[in-house]
């Protein structure tokens, strides 16, 4: 078979190279049937490498096809599911398949209804190699967009053939190979990669962890598992906030292993035996148990990879906030009961400046927790939020009552958010309730700030906005950027003025992480996806009319009337509304010129010494000039590219081309395409990479900059646009599209090694 004849020398010459890797660590799969030794596995070093960049690129995040999530060596021998994690018709909450914390081992997952795509008996008749094989017989066109027959649909029906069914599979979809969509991989990365397979796919067993990376992690678990009642209640906060992320140890630098913060029923010093809840604040079902650093050998994909640094100087910070000011802890809260999701009441007991302060600090991880996380689609989640808009926050200040106890536990039960439900029929009856609470909060609130203000004689100005601090803390402005169904946060105010800004205290940062991150359930009911969406919708207008009160109060109402156009009125009374919240102090700020909204973003941008973030600068005068003003032509761009410039010198420098759709609103649920105005998209040009999800490659050399940025401006049709990838665009089938991939991904993680992650590439057009 042309397969074997060609890549056969390839095989033999690397099997030398690959036995001597795999002797570091072979293991018959019996002894992978326990859950250590399925975790202390991961690829062979040179199998990682190609796994990552040509098969995680699509098989990486919770929407990976058929479940076959290659990001971890684990997840290749547990195999794929026909099951879709992300389905909007569900009545009901689907089982829970999170690697590593929802089964142990390869029996328990096949209990779930995982099936095997590695054969370890006849390993050339296992789905991997042969999904391989059948790209190699029926490879794609080296050019042009691919027939329509190849469905990239996000929600095509996908097929997932278990092994007796893939002679099926062959004779209907041949050109569908892996990757599918894409080009084949080099003579080289198959060789090795087929080799292996054929060896049996073992893991190898991974380095052992040095002595410091021991010792921190004894020193961490240590502190998180005091049982003073103080210490306690702060870990149960901390853990809550950070369970999603990915924590190493700073003070080893790039010899740090990724962690997860999780719960176990044993002790350190003691294997792990996890408590794996749907939510974290979900009762843990033992009165005992314990804070636990899990090592992941997971690879990063951009999308999912949230890093919080682990540190001497981090522990410090959080005794000084939690453990050293004198407050007593008189009980700690339990995990029953309506309550339980309600960190105004749980967490009554802890300061609540060092609550802001835990998470104002690292409010670029806060915020990334709800913008990224295992949320892989998130349209109906995400068509709350503009494509573009700045972010600051008000100033730790115990003179404001949104940050006095007394106030957040006398309006807790109004700030109460939504639980998960099973039915639409739940979400409906609990709306008009959720309405009536945010009302009554919303007049409490205006007439606590308005009582402070008359009483100390406080001014609405810039004074009340974090500006970061001494430390010109880097977190005090953030940019969102929303890419339909997926979004990226990035620190300071990034690209043209937006439509929009919020101003966030601590209340509405509290509410947002309990709503979208910890209380959030990937595999839940659509009813609890859709509570959560229109609860939403509440905090963002609650995030804009902090913004708005710094405006001139005759300004107010007329800016939000623009930010809602076509909305109906019932939705417009939760901002600025004079019936409900009406705030009747004006702003200390005096205004000079015509345009108050665009000279407020002006000042924020003056008040927060981090708010020009010279990383996402941009140099080339055409680039920059695309920035100048909407464009309709913007219209027709997807809505992140890449873009690579190359120098005479052969240097590249790279660019991300984000596309800011506008609509007249996004107050309502569905038919986001009616209220799409086009001739208001902006684009927003930036160094570097923002986005996970690439939807098209250009690479153009610096000559050709004029021509491209002209091209761009001048597109009146989806024709001109595929004329413009003609001309400068990769498409699936170039040749040289792995080649470009590897390139961005290596300028990435150079450049950002503690941040970076492979792209995904499951949005990729074919234009």
């Amino acid at each position: 078979m042309k397969f074997f004849a060609v890549y056969g020398f390839l095989r033999a010459a690397l099997a030398g190279r690959l036995a001597g890797i795999l002797l570091l660590g072979i293991a018959p799969l019996s002894a992978t049937s326990h859950g250590e030794s399925l975790l202390s596995k991961d690829y062979p070093p040179p199998v990682k490498t190609v796994v990552e960049q040509r098969c995680m690129v699509c098989h990486g995040c919770y929407d990976a096809p058929c479940q076959l999530k290659m990001d971890a060596w684990m997840g290749l021998e547990r195999g794929a599911n026909k099951d879709k994690v992300y389905d909007g018709t569900r009545l009901l909450s689907a089982n829970l398949t999170r690697l590593y914390e929802d089964a142990h081992s390869i029996e328990e997952w096949r209990k779930k209804g995982f099936f095997e795509v590695l054969n370890k008996k006849d390993p050339k008749q296992g789905l991997m190699y042969q999904m391989l094989e059948l790209k190699e017989e029926y490879p794609l066109p080296d050019k042009g967009p691919l027939p329509d027959n190849f469905d990239f649909n996000l929600d095509r029906d996908q097929s997932c053939p278990q092994p007796e069914e893939f002679n099926s599979y062959r004779k209907e979809r041949p050109y569908q190979g892996m990757p599918y969509g894409f080009p084949g991989l080099d003579p080289d990365k198959l060789a090795l990669l087929t080799s292996w397979i054929e060896d049996g796919a073992p893991g190898v067993d991974v380095a052992p962890r040095s002595d410091a990376e021991l010792r921190a992690v004894d020193d961490w678990e240590r502190f998180f598992n005091a049982e003073d009642n103080k210490s306690r209640l702060m870990s149960r906060y901390i853990f809550e906030h950070l369970f999603i992320g990915d924590l190493y140890f700073e003070d080893l630098h790039e010899s740090s292993g990724w962690y997860k913060l999780v719960r176990s029923r044993t002790p350190p010093g003691q294997p792990i035996d996890l408590i794996a809840t749907r939510r974290p604040y979900d009762d843990p079902g033992t009165d005992a148990f314990f804070y636990r650093l899990q090592i992941r050998y997971v690879s990063r994909l951009a999308k999912r990879h949230m890093p919080y640094a682990l540190s001497a100087e981090r522990m410090a910070r959080w005794k000084s906030l939690f453990l050293d000011p004198e407050y007593a802890v008189t009980k700690l809260p339990g995990y029953r009961g309506k309550e339980s999701a309600n960190p105004f009441v749980n967490f009554e007991q802890l300061p609540v400046e060092a609550r802001y302060r835990f998470m104002l600090e690292e409010a670029h991880f806060t915020i990334m927790a709800y913008i990224k996380g295992p949320v892989c689609r998130g349209q109906v989640a995400l068509n709350v939020i503009d494509d573009h808009f700045w972010v600051a926050f008000v100033r730790p200040n115990a003179a404001d009552p949104e940050q006095r106890a007394d106030f957040l536990a006398a309006e807790a039960h109004e700030m109460r958010l939504p639980q998960a439900k099973g039915s639409l029929v739940v979400t409906a009856l609990q709306w008009n309730g959720y309405a009536k609470s945010q009302q009554r909060f919303l007049r409490s609130q205006a007439k606590a700030i308005a009582k402070v203000i008359d009483r100390d004689s406080l001014k609405l100005d810039m004074n009340l906005i974090w500006d970061g601090g001494p430390q010109k803390n880097d977190n005090a402005a953030l940019t969102v950027f929303r890419h339909f169904d997926s979004a990226t946060v990035v620190k300071g105010l990034v690209g043209q003025q937006p439509q929009t800004m919020w101003v966030i205290d601590y209340s509405l940062l509290e509410r947002i992480h309990y709503l979208l991150v910890a209380g959030f359930d990937v595999y839940g009911a659509v009813g609890h996806q859709l509570e959560s969406r229109l609860y939403m919708d509440f905090l963002r207008m609650e995030g804009e009319q902090a913004f708005l009160l710094f405006l001139p109060e005759e300004e107010r109402v007329a800016v939000r009337n623009h930010w809602y156009r076509g909305a109906k009125g019932n939705v417009k009374k939760y901002v600025m509304s004079p019936e409900n919240a009406k705030f009747e102090r004006d702003t200390a700020i005096e205004f000079q010129s015509d345009d108050p909204k665009a000279e407020l973003m002006a000042m924020f941008k003056a008040r927060i010494p981090t708010a020009v973030n010279l990383r996402y600068a941009v140099m080339e005068p055409e680039l920059a000039g695309l920035m100048n003003s909407p464009n309709k032509a913007f219209s027709y761009m997807p809505e992140v590219a890449f873009l690579q410039v190359l120098s005479s010198r052969g240097e590249a420098s790279v660019y991300s081309l984000v596309h800011n759709q506008a609509h007249s609103n996004n107050a309502q649920l569905f038919a986001e395409e009616n209220r799409r105005l086009p001739e208001e998209d902006t684009l927003t040009v930036a160094q570097g990479f923002i986005g996970s999800y690439p939807n098209m490659f250009f690479q153009i050399t610096q000559g050709q900059l004029a021509k491209f940025t002209d091209a761009l401006q001048s597109l009146q049709s989806d024709q001109d646009y595929e004329s413009l990838v003609d001309q400068f665009g990769v498409r699936r089938t170039a040749p040289w599209f792995w080649k470009l991939s590897d390139d961005f991904t290596a300028f990435y993680r150079k450049n950002d090694p503690i941040e970076a992650g492979q792209f995904d590439l499951n949005r990729y057009q074919n234009r």
